[in-house]
This record gives structure tokens, sequence and C-alpha cells, in this order.
């Protein structure tokens, strides 16, 4: 599940994310009398996964994953794990697009993925998912990519040129409904009330009653003219009330623990704002 946000602004590029990870477990259930058994699905959580990755070696880059937790069945990885594998095949001193760079690292983990005989496809949702934003060389203005491993492996630049905003995934419902007035199922809902099946709809194609949702219903934010500090602050609200409301709805509680927040600039590079650190009882 999870929750991560990168938000393009015009200081600077805001990756932010949840640690939460949650582990399913399968515990068989007694089968009822004249009946059979069953399965019970115990969530479990752990709420100090680094999601928020960066490459030593390409300081203007940075990344955030969600959705699929780790990568393998029997002896699972999370993405961070793999990082200095992926850094090590980089060509060291050569400074790389964000385009370049998202290619690269959608590369390393659809073949760590494929090499783990990961099921191929997985169901909506269940991808290991990534946001990358940075900066190009002499660029004025950031990038965002996103891709998913494996069912879309080709990045795609999410907040073009001339565009800004915020591009966030996972467990994104309420998020969602507070910065776009809706949640992610409004439209699908509204088309099967009123009998106009989405099937017309094309994998992939925008469907124009969430863009008419959207543009009357958003929340009212210039995203071109937010400072780079209300582009963070902004993203820890919206991952701070989906942890919060969380803790009292029925259903799947999967983003938690520490907010990892950190920024991509045009002359500073990549800066951590706030990460959480390994430390022993005493703190």
């Amino acid at each position: 599940m999870s929750l991560g946000i990168a938000f393009k602004g015009p200081e600077g590029i805001v990756l932010a994310v949840d640690s939460r990870v949650t582990v399913n477990a399968q515990v068989p259930t007694p089968p009822a009398p004249g009946g059979q058994g069953g399965v019970l699905l115990l969530p479990s959580t752990f709420d100090n996964a680094t999601k928020l990755l960066r490459v030593e070696s390409q300081k203007f880059v940075g990344a955030i994953t969600y959705g699929a937790g780790a990568i393998g069945m029997q002896t699972p990885r999370t993405a961070h794990s793999f990082l200095p594998e992926f850094e090590s095949s980089l060509e060291p001193n050569q400074r790389l697009s964000v385009e370049e760079f998202s290619k690269k690292l959608s590369e390393f983990f659809l073949s760590r993925w494929n090499d783990a005989h990961m099921p191929t496809p997985v169901p909506m949702g269940l991808d290991m998912a990534f946001l990358v934003g940075g900066y190009d060389e002499n660029a004025a203005y950031g990038k965002v990519f996103e891709f998913h491993i494996p069912s879309a492996p080709v990045p795609v630049d999410r907040i073009p040129n001339g565009q800004f905003g915020a591009r966030w995934g996972g467990q994104n419902q309420i998020v969602s409904r507070l910065i776009n007035g809706f949640d992610p199922m409004t439209a699908k809902l509204a088309r099967d009330f009123l009998h106009s099946p989405a099937a017309q709809l094309q994998p992939g194609q925008p469907d124009p009653l969430e863009i008419e949702f959207a543009s009357e219903l958003s929340a009212k934010i210039p995203w071109q003219f937010l400072p780079l500090q209300d582009c963070v602050d902004l993203c820890i609200f919206a991952i701070r009330s989906t942890i919060t409301l969380q803790k009292w709805v029925v259903d799947v509680r999967g983003v938690g623990g520490a907010i990892d927040v950190a920024t991509v600039t045009r002359t500073e590079g990549f800066k951590s704002i706030q990460q959480k650190k390994i430390i022993g009882e005493l703190g």
C-alpha cells in the first residue's frame, strides 16, 4: 500500500512518502459443520521501511516507491536494498537526465522482478510503482516521471513542461478527496449508477467525467506560485492527513510510520528535509 507524492513546484521538486509496509499472512480456518475450511487474511504492518530513494552518484534526481513492498517470494528484498547494486550498474561521473535515470531504474527493477519469478501480470495496485523527480542539466524547471513494475515499465512524464502540481500514488483515496474534491472511484460509481458503462473507455484513456470533476471540485491551489516550503508543507499535510484518518476507518491501514521528505533543486540537487534514522532504545 503506502502513499507517495511528487510535487513539481516553480522552485523545485518535493518527494514525500510514508514508511509503512503491510504483509498479509494467510491463516487456515477450521471447516464449518458439513462445509470446508477457509483462509483468514491477517495484515501485519511494519513502520520503518525506506521508500525515499537516493543514488549518491546522481545528485540532481531522486525517487519514491509505493505499491508492492518487496521483490522475491522466498527471500523478499525491498527496493531500497537494491540501490547499491543499481548504483554500481551506472557509469561513474556521468550525470543522467531525469528521463534517462528513470529508464535505467525501470530496466533494473524489471530485470530483478523477472529474475525473482514474480507474477506477471499482477492485479491492479500490486505493482512496484515509482515516481522519479529531478532536474536536467541547465533546465529551469524539474521533471517528474512515473513507471510501474511490471505492468507499465516505460517512464511517463506526468507533469510536462509549463505545468506544475502534484502526482501521488498508492493508497490515495483520502488525499484525492482533500485536494481533488472527489475519490478516485467517484467517476466509475457515477457511471455505474447512471448506467453509462465505463467499459466504453479504453485502458489508460482519460475519463472525461473525472476531468470535469477535477475542474469544478479541486482545491483552488495556485501550484505555479507556491514557494518550495509550501510544497513541502502540502506534501506532509496530505500524507499526515491520510495516516490520521486511517486510525478510525475500517479498511486497510496501509499508510503510517515516519514521513520521509526530500527536495531536489536546480542549484542544490537532492537534499533531505526530514528522514528517519536508525536509533537505539535511548534515542
